[in-house]
């Protein structure tokens, strides 16, 4: 597994960054393209809905880690 590398989002028009490792980032990515949706936008989303103790890195990697879990059930 690779280490976290950090990359810039843009979050209703305020520019941050998540330290993210690349497998996390391309399956983030490709949940977006899945969702026909810019992965700005979809981390807008979850920026959103986060509980404000964990960091957006820590809930992208549980946002992916749900989806992932769902497919596997056939949700």
């Amino acid at each position: 597994m690779s280490r976290p590398v950090k990359r810039s989002l843009t979050l209703r028009g305020h520019r941050t960054s998540v330290s993210l490792e690349d497998a996390f980032w391309q399956a983030f990515r490709d949940i977006a393209a899945e969702r026909d949706q810019p992965i700005n936008d979809l981390a807008a989303e979850i920026d959103e809905g986060r509980d404000l103790d964990a960091g957006l890195a820590t809930e992208i990697r549980l946002f992916v880690l749900a989806h992932y879990q769902q497919k596997l059930r056939g949700v």
